[in-house]
């Protein structure tokens, strides 16, 4: 896969004096955040995330942006600011810090903890700048200025990065809960401040920008929570996003008022909840946390199991507690709480999930039926309000796939920023901003790199489609003997048939059509295995197609005798 508009060339030259934003990630889809701006010869890169796979995506673990476009120029990065400590945001730092070791990270100081975390998962140390909202630094050519914004995980930020081009504000993810749990709201006071000043390109979350209104404040699940908590008469699951330090907080004071003790499940969820701890983001009340091994201990009406897996994740833990291969067995009369909103494309597999802890026999509560979570992101009148208030000169939609961009997109012309300012781009359509303009101006190659298992970027998207077929449509493998001095065919070829309904017996029939064919190119001078074989496929293929109504891989072989 390359780019998604092959009528954009190359882009020219940046123009002296001008700002080339180029997102690798994170425009046409959620998840896989990254934008790369250039100003003056230099890099500054905003958040490098990954993206999670799809059913249609079998094997692979992750996807990563695609380097290629700065893998010539790892040199010319002064940094990645890291806007907060969630996936899709910091996940792939330790693909880049491969390739480039002492990139410095920038962030406040969960995120910084959160990514030194993982890095050390992959023996990389990395050099960080810690820094907190208000703060600015000069980062090479780019100044930037950190801004407080609120979100699903603590010390989120925003960043405005001036240049002799311009300004450029990117919120990173964010909202505007004014009931957040830690008291520490989206700083729109330093928004209207920018916006004084002048904003000349705002790039801005859109997660949400189809949803009309306002987010519902967290300080609301609280007491959803503490109702379910009440009405559970055996063990509780809560499943949630292993970083979400909030929705975490909240179960934790919901069991202590209950009675009950948490133990949490999944790496990532203990790692990070510890961290949260430790650095005073999440308060534990005494006695509350529970080592999982001595979880099976207490009664039931006694513990919650803080989970991951609200995605349908497949080696998440909630998954395998559905699929009865965890420790932690689900049973009848539990009551599991699904506390995450669903990700687009993630439906099918939290549905999945669903269904197999309801036949199971537990009470499964989640965003459909209870207001167990709500979004991070800012729905439209929250986006409207921050246009209104930053009267930003150009507006570039990011974090979203296609529809919320586009919707993102009309908020701001509705606000007044002119259409002709309002730029929708995709993963590796090339923005400048010079002379105060924004525009598209081209567009660079920006496929999807797969992780599988230890390989990265090695599987390709026809090795994807083949693994897709494989488990669709099944196998056939085809082999046949030749003499190639009689151009006769020594036996009957043989048919090894996996993954399909059908007997091998069913293509007896086709045999002799298959030897004939072979016979008649040899007389005809064939001689070239590669091609013989190629014959045998079409052979079976045309047969395969019309009588079974099956697209199989067919794999021929010929030997020579």
């Amino acid at each position: 896969m390359s780019h998604p508009h092959p009528e954009l060339s190359l882009p020219p030259a940046l123009p002296d004096g001008g700002l080339r934003v180029v997102a690798l990630g994170g425009l046409g889809e959620v998840g896989r955040n990254m934008a790369v701006l250039e100003h003056a010869g230099r890099l500054l890169i905003i958040d490098c995330g990954v993206l999670f796979p799809e059913d249609n995506q079998p094997g692979v673990d992750l996807i990563l942006p695609d380097f290629d476009y700065i893998k010539d120029r790892l040199d010319d990065i002064e940094a990645i600011v890291l806007t907060h400590g969630h996936e899709d945001h910091i996940g792939a730092v330790p693909y880049l810090l491969r390739l480039r070791k002492d990139i410095p990270l920038v962030g406040s100081r969960l995120t910084l903890a959160f990514i030194e975390a993982k890095l050390k998962e992959h023996r990389i140390k990395p050099y960080t700048l810690e820094v907190k909202e208000g703060q600015q630094e000069k980062l090479g050519v780019f100044d930037c200025e950190f801004v407080a914004v609120n979100h699903s995980i603590p010390d989120a930020l925003a960043v405005a990065v001036t240049t002799a081009a311009g300004t450029v504000l990117h919120t990173g993810d964010f909202k505007m809960d004014q009931l957040p749990l830690d008291g520490r709201i989206t700083d729109l006071r330093a928004f209207a401040r920018l916006g004084e000043k002048g904003v000349d390109l705002f790039m801005v979350d859109s997660t949400n920008a189809e949803v009309p209104g306002f987010v519902t404040p967290e300080a609301e699940i609280g007491p959803v929570l503490d109702n379910v908590f009440a009405h559970a008469d055996k063990r509780i699951i809560v499943a949630s996003f292993s970083s979400h330090v909030h929705r975490v907080q909240q179960v934790l004071r919901a069991a202590h008022a209950h009675g009950r003790r948490v133990a949490l499940v999944g790496r990532s969820m203990v790692r990070n909840m510890g961290i949260a701890a430790d650095l005073g983001y999440l308060d534990v009340p005494p006695g509350v946390l529970i080592d999982l091994k001595k979880a099976d201990s207490l009664p039931d009406d006694q513990i919650v199991y803080m989970s991951t897996g609200s995605q349908g994740e497949p080696m998440a833990a909630l998954s395998r507690m559905a699929n009865g291969d965890h420790k932690v067995q689900v049973e009848y009369g539990d009551t599991v709480i699904l506390a995450s909103s669903l990700i687009p494309g993630n439906e099918n597999a939290v549905f999945r999930i669903i269904n197999g802890l309801t036949r199971l026999g537990a009470r499964v509560v989640h965003g459909g039926n209870a207001k167990v979570h709500v979004s991070g992101h800012a729905s439209a009148g929250e986006l409207m309000y921050c246009y209104n208030i930053l009267k930003p000169k150009n507006v570039m939609p990011v974090h979203g796939e296609v529809r919320h961009l586009v919707a993102n997109g009309a908020l701001a012309v509705r606000t007044g920023v002119p259409a002709d300012r309002v730029v929708l781009a995709e993963d590796g359509v090339v923005v400048d901003l010079v002379d105060g303009k924004a525009s598209v101006v081209g567009a660079v190659p920006c496929g999807y790199v797969y992780v599988d298992g230890s390989s990265v970027g090695e599987i390709t998207e026809a090795e994807l489609k083949d693994r897709v077929i494989l488990g669709e449509e099944g196998f056939v493998s085809v082999f046949a003997v030749i003499d190639t001095a009689t151009g006769k065919v020594l036996a009957p070829p043989q048919v090894l048939a996996r993954g399909m309904a059908e007997d091998a017996s069913v293509f007896d029939k086709v045999m002799p059509e298959v030897t004939a064919a072979l016979e008649n190119a040899i007389a005809g001078g064939a001689t070239d295995t590669h091609q013989l074989q190629q014959i045998m496929r079409r052979t079976i293929g045309r047969y395969v197609a019309t009588r079974l109504r099956r697209k199989p891989m067919i794999v021929p072989v010929v030997v020579e005798a």
